[in-house]
């Protein structure tokens, strides 16, 4: 005997930990094999069920004639909050062949921050096209957003924010929500203005969940706010939120009005763009080389690539004063490049600290005396500690205790310098306005390299010839 009634929704199964998370290289595989069969229908079952950021991943897994066929192959099923998502690079492909009509669709359905991260990018003329293809309110939206800074607060706002009244009570701001249509996807505070529209305080949204709906605003908000100017970079925002574990903070005008809100998900991206441009920028590189054309890579790495040649020129000319004294005692070739070498990796260890260290405000002009002491007396101890294996083992390799003691007092010397310059160079160019994260691994390396050379055969040049 069997009944019915509603079926029980089958659950979904557990992620394996093991597996992780993210773009399964099996679906890049299987999308490639169903692209070269032409098999549109098993494209599109292939990606039904991904997530929007696990999509773009795999369109930018993609070769750029299978990125199209893709984009083709979705039509009207690609979900605008992919683009977001999407390298720049990779982004601007599929702009273009989207066209101004339809990218003005997908634009009108994103939240008004994700729209002007994606609407930025775009050159002029094509922003024209696509100005002119939006409704009115939101063109205005993003009109004025462009109006700000670059990386500025008002740029990385969200424009839909929960506004409330302070008159209001629990039971009002409840009704309102539910009766509003214009409130965004996701939010976590409410915010109470005053009749000026300066905001006084915030609900968070746990709060007002466990309050009886009689209770006036002013009676539970919180008064200790944390707000966020218009022109404030996207840096010092992100610094904010990890300084005081915000999850959203409001946005004000040169008036103090409430005009939008930062959200804990945009600053989350902003710390690992911000992460990100730092470590290409020691490398002298771009975050969209991955994605760019061959010779376009190419002219952004050749500009830093003649930096180096000429810092690696100034160690040669140092190595060519000495000349003579390697030609005399041909073991000093040999050795040279351990005292450079070791100097080197000191010093950008403790450049990467540095920059790290400055760019989350934890160095500062307060403490940056005693963060020069301590790594100045690093490179003491382990200058000491390296003097006196590769001393032994110079004198163990070439039987000759003077060059052994020669290499081990250039050891010393190569390694504080090193602690020195990989904190005072980037405090300096810090204090000149100058990033620290794009220059300071070029002078640190070329002072490490300089000033081995020059101790290491300067000191042999002294007391062997």
């Amino acid at each position: 005997m069997s009944t019915t009634g509603p079926e029980t929704p089958t659950p979904e199964a557990p992620v394996d930990p093991e597996e992780g998370f993210g773009l399964s290289t099996d679906v890049v595989y299987a999308v490639e094999d169903a692209l070269a069969v032409e098999d549109p229908a098993l494209v599109r079952a292939l990606v039904s069920d991904l997530h929007e950021a696990d999509l773009a991943d795999l369109i930018e897994s993609l070769a750029r004639d299978a990125r199209q066929s893709v984009v083709e192959i979705l039509g009207a099923e690609l979900e605008a909050d992919v683009l977001p998502y999407l390298d720049a690079g990779v982004r601007e492909e599929i702009i273009d062949q989207l066209g101004p009509q339809r990218l003005a669709r997908l634009l009108s359905r994103l939240d008004s921050d994700d729209a002007v991260q994606v609407f930025e990018d775009l050159d002029e003329e094509f922003q024209h096209r696509i100005l002119s293809a939006l409704p009115r309110a939101y063109r205005q939206i993003l009109e004025e957003s462009l109006s700000y800074p670059e990386e500025s607060a008002g740029r990385l706002m969200q424009r839909e924010v929960v506004v409330v009244p302070s008159a209001w009570t629990l039971g009002e701001t409840i009704d309102y929500m539910r009766a509003a249509d214009d409130l965004p996807d996701d939010f976590y505070d409410l915010y109470i203005v005053d009749p000026r529209h300066h905001p006084i305080g915030f609900i968070p949204l746990s709060r007002a969940l466990r309050t009886r709906r009689p209770v006036r605003l002013t009676e539970i908000m919180e008064t200790d706010m944390k707000v966020v100017p218009l022109a404030m970079d996207q840096e010092e925002v992100a610094y904010l939120f990890r300084q005081y574990g915000l999850v959203s903070a409001p946005v004000v005008d040169e008036a103090g009005r409430l005009v939008g809100v930062i959200t804990v998900d945009d600053v989350v991206d902003i710390i690992s763009e911000e992460a990100e441009e730092d470590i290409m920028k020691l490398a002298g590189v771009q975050e969209t080389d991955l994605y760019s054309a061959l010779l376009d890579t190419t002219k952004s790495r050749f500009p830093w690539l003649v930096v180096n040649l000429l810092t690696a020129i100034l160690a040669s000319a140092v190595i060519g004063v000495f000349e003579v004294t390697i030609g005399e005692i041909v073991a000093l070739a040999v050795l040279m490049p351990i005292v450079a070498s070791m100097g080197g990796n000191a010093g950008t260890q403790t450049l990467t600290i540095a920059v790290r260290a400055i760019a989350v405000k934890d160095l500062t002009e307060a403490n940056a005396a005693r963060f020069v002491g301590k790594e100045l007396l690093v490179g003491v101890f382990n200058g000491l500690l390296f003097a006196v294996l590769t001393g032994l083992v110079t004198w163990l390799w070439f039987g000759s205790p003077e060059i052994g003691a020669i290499i081990a007092a250039a050891m010393v010397v190569n390694m504080v310098v090193a602690g020195l310059a990989g904190t005072l160079v980037p405090l300096g160019l810090e204090r000149m306005g100058v990033d620290p994260a794009v220059a300071s691994s070029v002078f640190v390396t070329t002072v490490t390299d300089v000033v081995g050379f020059f101790a290491f055969l300067g000191l042999a040049a002294i007391f062997l010839i």
